[in-house]
C-alpha cells in the first residue's frame, strides 16, 4: 500500500520538476505600436530560469511578429537579459492598450509558460498634443508648443503650424516624452480685424509615408473676460460643477441662475447656498450674485441625489409583490429546521414542513430536497413520506385533498458521518404541486437555514 501512495505521490509532483519554471521581469520598455508606421515596440526583460537547462523561444497566438525568433539558451539558475521586440499588425483595429499574451517554450520537453506584455495601440495623431499661449490684442509674439505624449522615438519629424494668426514649418526630433516649442513673431495687422475668442491651431505631421493632422486652441482675449466651465457627472447621484473664473483685470459682477423642478429640488443640495430662491409653476429657480476678483474662481456645486426615492419605489414594488403573492398562493409552506443532538460524531438536523392550505386544493404532492452527503434517517413520528429517493435525492408526501384552513405537519430528520457542518447550513425550498379548479398550480417554502457550531453530543444518533 506504501509504495501505491510513494508511486501516486510522484506522479503528482513529476510534472512539476520537470515542467518549465521561468522568473520573468521587465526592466524597460517602448511599448507603443503606432498604426501605419512598421516600428516595433521593444521590451528588455530578464528572464531567470529556475528549472532545468534548457533552450526557450519566444511565440505568441495573435499575429503579432515576435523577436527573438531563434531560441535562447539559459542555463540552469542562470539570468539572462533578452530584448523582445513586437512588430505592429495591419489588420489590428484595437486602440488603446493592448495586453498581448506570449508565451516561452522550452525545446526540450515543449512544454509552455505564458507571459503577458501590454502594448499600446494608437494612432499617429493621438501621440501628440499642440498649444499655445493666449494672444492679448497688445501681444507682439506668441509661444505654441508641441507634446509627445508617448514613449515613442519620432525621428525627421515634419510639422506644418497654421492658424488665422501665423504659418510655421519645422523638421526635428522629438523624443519620448518630450514637447518643443517655438515663439512665432506676430503682426498685429494679420488679426487686428479678428473679435476675442477661441481660435483653432492646426498641425499637419508628416513621418516616413504617414500623415495625420491634429488640432489645437489659441485664445485671443480682451482684457475684461471670465472663463465659465460646467462639469456634470454621476448618474443616480448627478453632480453639476460651474466655474467661473476672472482672467481679466477688472472686478467682474456675475449672475448664475438654475432651474430646478418642484418634484427635484426636494433631493438637491447647494454649496454655496443660493442668495435668491424663486418659484413659479412647477419651476424653482435658484440664484446666486457674485463679484469675482481678478484671477479669482467662483464655484457652485448642485447635487441631486435620487438613491432615496429610487430605494423607495424598489422598497414599495417589493411589497406589493410579497403581498399579492401571499393573497394569491393557496397552500403556504414554512420550512424550519433545528439541530439533533447525536453521539458518534455524526451531524443532524430536523427538518419540519408546516402546510397550511388557504383554499380547498386537490392531489397535493409536497416535495422536499434532501442537501448533499445527507441521509434520512427513516422513523417518522408524523405524516410519513409517500416516496423517499436517495438517488433522486428527494422525499415527497401525497394527499388525496386539503380542505380549506386544514394544517399538516410534515417532518423527518437527515444525518451525516462524513461531513461535520461549522458555520451557515443552507436547504433547499420545499414545493408543493396541486390541482385547484381543474388548474395545476405551485408554492414553494422559504430557504432554511442553521448556524452552528462543530460539537460533540453524546445521545445516541439516528
Amino acid at each position: 500500500m506504501k509504495k501505491v501512495v510513494c508511486l501516486a505521490l510522484l506522479i503528482l509532483i513529476l510534472p512539476t520538476i520537470i515542467a518549465i519554471d521561468l522568473n520573468v521581469t521587465q526592466k524597460d520598455a517602448k511599448e507603443v505600436l503606432i498604426v501605419g508606421l512598421n516600428t516595433p515596440a521593444v521590451f528588455d526583460l530578464e528572464i531567470t530560469n529556475d528549472g532545468k537547462t534548457d533552450e526557450f523561444s519566444f511565440f505568441n497566438l495573435v499575429g503579432f511578429t515576435m523577436e527573438p525568433k531563434e531560441s535562447i539558451p539559459i542555463e540552469r539558475d542562470e539570468t539572462e537579459n533578452v530584448q523582445v521586440i513586437i512588430y505592429p499588425r495591419d489588420n489590428i483595429d484595437f486602440r488603446s492598450y493592448y495586453n498581448l499574451q506570449y508565451f516561452i517554450r522550452a525545446k526540450s520537453d515543449s512544454s509552455d509558460q505564458k507571459e503577458k506584455l501590454t502594448v499600446k495601440i494608437i494612432e499617429l495623431e493621438d501621440a501628440f498634443e499642440i498649444g499655445a499661449e493666449d494672444i492679448d490684442p497688445e501681444s507682439n509674439s506668441l509661444n505654441i508648443y508641441i507634446h509627445n505624449k508617448e514613449n515613442f522615438d519620432f525621428k525627421n519629424l515634419k510639422v506644418e503650424f497654421s492658424s488665422r494668426f501665423f504659418e510655421l514649418e519645422e523638421e526635428f526630433n522629438l523624443g519620448p516624452n518630450k514637447r518643443k516649442d517655438f515663439t512665432i513673431e506676430l503682426n498685429k495687422d494679420d488679426f487686428k480685424q479678428l473679435i476675442a475668442g477661441f481660435y483653432t491651431l492646426n498641425a499637419e505631421i508628416s513621418i516616413e509615408d504617414l500623415t495625420a493632422e491634429i488640432e489645437g486652441i489659441i485664445e485671443f482675449v480682451e482684457k475684461d473676460i471670465v472663463e465659465e466651465t460646467t462639469k456634470e457627472q454621476g448618474g443616480i447621484i448627478s453632480v453639476i460643477l460651474i466655474e467661473k473664473t476672472n482672467n481679466g483685470n477688472t472686478l467682474y459682477k456675475d449672475e448664475t441662475v438654475i432651474e430646478k423642478s418642484i418634484i427635484s429640488r426636494l433631493f438637491t443640495s447647494f454649496d454655496p447656498e443660493p442668495d435668491r430662491v424663486e418659484r413659479e409653476g412647477s419651476t424653482v429657480y435658484y440664484t446666486w450674485n457674485r463679484e469675482i476678483k481678478p484671477g479669482e474662481t467662483a464655484q457652485i456645486r448642485v447635487r441631486t441625489n435620487w438613491l432615496y426615492p429610487l430605494l423607495l419605489i424598489i422598497f414599495i414594488v417589493a411589497i406589493v409583490i410579497l403581498v399579492k403573492k401571499s393573497i394569491t398562493t393557496d397552500i403556504v409552506i414554512r420550512k424550519r429546521v433545528n439541530y439533533v443532538r447525536a453521539k458518534g460524531g455524526a451531524f443532524a438536523l430536523k427538518v419540519t414542513l408546516f402546510v397550511n392550505s388557504r383554499a380547498y386544493v386537490e392531489r397535493v404532492n409536497i416535495v422536499d430536497r434532501l442537501p448533499r452527503l445527507m441521509k434520512v434517517y427513516e422513523r417518522f413520528g408524523g405524516e410519513k413520506p409517500s416516496r423517499i429517493s436517495e438517488e433522486a435525492r428527494i422525499i415527497e408526501w401525497d394527499f388525496e385533498k386539503l380542505e380549506q384552513g386544514e394544517i399538516r405537519t410534515l417532518s423527518y430528520i437527515i444525518y451525516s458521518k462524513k461531513v461535520g457542518i461549522v458555520g451557515k447550513f443552507a436547504l433547499p425550498q420545499a414545493t408543493a404541486i396541486y390541482q385547484k379548479d381543474g388548474k395545476i398550480k405551485e408554492s414553494t417554502s422559504n430557504r432554511a437555514y442553521f448556524i452552528t457550531e462543530q460539537r460533540k453530543g453524546d445521545i445516541e444518533e439516528p
